[in-house]
């Protein structure tokens, strides 16, 4: 059930009547959320007696934390929605978070499903990274903390036991063995060089090892091993007995391991220089999966324990999760437990006071939140004195904190691509970067394509749907800045600091000239000077990112152009090539005769399709 102010949106202070709204209130568990007077939602709460909850937000306004006296002081309306219980209250809670963001919630950043190393349901199972939906007729194992702590073990696991990795488009078109073949990173199954059976083991000791029961992994290898020694195939014999060793080193190694197959999550907190991290470790099955860094959004002013409570919120909820949460602090979580158990069809608990293995666990996992926050201090304080530096030699002011930098990338003119790369809270904004197809100028025209973005960089942002950048860096020289400054002024924003960065004598860092719209001459700082190293860096990342996405464009402009060229192949057989091949290369390579089993491609065509090729 959903109640709304019904003078909410109204702009007049006198519109909200906190003492009505609170008076019609239920006792009941649900959600409220704090608006402005333009109805944009400030804040997202949880409550188990939702009137008691609100009304204690106009009752004892001076105790309320700085930071949410700041918010009161905006709030003009109020949204509730009751729940059944406070278990589905806290999912509430968690999926409007989620999808408004309100800037006085504390926010972690993480929307990327967790990866997982799958061993595909195929006659020869592939090894491979994976993150999505889970499909039955595979094997996953996981879920890894990070992408690179999958890679590092779908490296490992080629080195032990030598299974494929190719993709299945790739593996039923080989006619001879690929490079992980000849460095024994692969046993050559997509051309018959070892039968299905013994394949078959391989496959079931590398699921007996990344299942944690390492010791039946090797005791399969070494009855494989002994039987190939009673045969006299030593050769084998001698690989089946690297492998062993290799688990042996694998196991020693391990600095997080269990011999009763575990799964756990070790969450600690740690704060420091008005900083916050969570460092979250992955246990299954007593192997160590890696462990990632958290540090919260909107969390100044918040106390530790807040910072945690929605750390567990928004990272499990719709998530994997294992039965054993391990903790540096206590949480009241019996209905996160209820809800998470519902979610994972398991018994799942928190735990703040382990003992014996899991107490190690958790001091390694505290060591590394405090780790990673004198890192971010580090970091932060070296790109702050950079800041500073540009400020105070450009005489720019104090108030320079976001800057949005372009770049054009072209080869000969085709497939131009245009960059915008952000910079902001003292580190590149990845998440904010964009990249522009740019059509409809002369190729090679890089004038043409700077004006191109610019419109539509800025053009939505003058219409509302964005923010300004404090400064605007160019990839270019006068013509690209005189280009820059004229779009501007016809959107009504001359007024944006822009620097155009000209690449120094023979494009040496460290030459670099900087271009200003409305001076004449153009200033060169020292090469040592912090405040040019910024500039290079925003500058390097542009560059790096529009020459990406030129690649992108051109391989996807040259991989149609060449096929869809050929009459008789639309988007959809040029499709069905792609991926029956593998790409524009397996298709130039293939005869007449596999050509034509693709779905769609007649004989007639195979024939125009290849002599078209070669």
């Amino acid at each position: 059930m959903k109640n709304r102010d019904p003078d909410s949106s109204a702009t007049g202070h006198s519109a909200f009547d906190p003492a009505e709204i609170v008076a019609n209130l239920p006792h009941l568990p649900g959600v409220y959320r704090m608006l402005n007077a333009a109805g944009d939602v400030l804040y997202v709460g949880k409550a188990r007696d939702l009137r008691k909850r609100v009304a204690s937000y106009f009752q004892k306004t001076a105790a309320l934390a700085p930071r949410i006296q700041l918010m009161m002081g905006q709030v003009q309306g109020l949204e509730t929605t009751v729940a059944r219980s406070e278990a589905e209250a806290l999912l509430l809670e968690n999926n409007f978070i989620k999808s408004l963001s309100p800037r006085y919630n504390i926010l972690y950043r993480d929307d990327k499903s967790y990866p997982y190393l799958v061993l595909t349901g195929a006659r020869f199972p592939r090894l491979g990274f994976h993150r999505g939906g889970l499909d039955k007729a595979n094997h996953y194992f996981g879920p890894f903390s990070n992408a690179g702590a999958v890679r590092e073990s779908i490296r490992l696991m080629q080195k032990i036991f030598r299974l494929r990795t190719c993709e299945d488009t790739v593996f039923s078109n080989r006619s001879r063995p690929c490079l992980l073949y000849q460095i024994r990173r692969c046993t050559g199954p997509c051309v018959g060089l070892i039968d299905e059976s013994t394949y078959a083991e391989d496959v079931r000791s590398a699921e007996l090892f990344l299942q944690g029961r390492e010791d039946e992994a090797v005791s399969r290898l070494e009855e494989r091993m002994h039987r190939a020694a009673g045969q006299q195939a030593y050769e084998q014999a001698a690989a089946y007995r690297d492998q062993i060793r290799s688990l042996s080193t694998v196991r020693e190694t391990q600095f997080v391991s269990s011999s009763r197959g575990v799964d756990a999550d070790i969450v600690a907190l740690a704060s420091s220089g008005g900083l916050i991290c969570v460092n979250l470790v992955v246990v299954r099955a007593g192997q160590h999966r890696g462990d990632k860094s958290f540090f919260p959004q909107n969390a100044r002013d918040q106390d530790e324990q807040s910072a945690l409570d929605a750390f567990l919120e928004q990272h499990y909820v719709g998530r994997d999760v294992p039965p054993s949460i391990i903790l540096n602090r206590p949480v009241e979580s019996a209905a996160l437990e209820e809800l998470l158990s519902q979610q994972a069809g398991i018994k799942v608990q928190f735990n703040s006071n382990p003992a014996g293995e899991r107490k190690v666990w958790l001091r390694m996992a505290e060591k590394n939140a405090e780790l990673a926050i004198a890192q971010r201090i580090a970091t932060h304080a070296t790109q702050e004195a950079r800041l500073t530096a540009l400020q105070q030699a450009l005489n720019l002011g104090d108030n320079i904190q976001r800057i949005e930098c372009f770049d054009i990338s072209h080869t000969m003119g085709e497939a131009t691509v245009a960059s915008c790369v952000v910079y902001d809270h003292a580190s590149m904004q990845s998440g904010e970067y964009r990249t522009y197809n740019i059509a409809g100028i002369e190729p090679g025209d890089d004038y043409a394509a700077m004006r191109q973005v610019l419109d539509r960089r800025y053009r939505k942002i003058v219409q509302g749907e964005g923010r300004l950048p404090d400064l605007i860096l160019i990839d270019g020289g006068k013509g690209q800045v005189s280009t820059a400054y004229q779009v501007l002024g016809e959107l009504g924003l001359s007024d944006l600091p822009m620097i155009g960065v000209a690449k120094g004598e023979e494009r040496k860092a460290g030459l670099e000239q900087l271009i200003f719209p409305e001076r004449p001459e153009p200033l060169r700082l020292p090469a040592d000077n912090p405040g040019l190293h910024l500039i290079q860096q925003i500058r390097d990342e542009a560059h790096r990112f529009a020459i990406s996405g030129h690649r992108n464009r051109r391989a996807k402009t040259r991989n149609r152009s060449t096929l869809e060229q050929i009459p008789g192949v639309g988007s959809k057989r040029r499709q069905r090539l792609l991926s029956r091949f593998g790409g524009l290369k397996g298709v130039a390579s293939a005869s007449i005769e596999e050509l034509a089993q693709v779905q769609g491609i007649s004989r007639e065509l195979a024939e125009r399709i290849h002599q078209q090729l070669h």
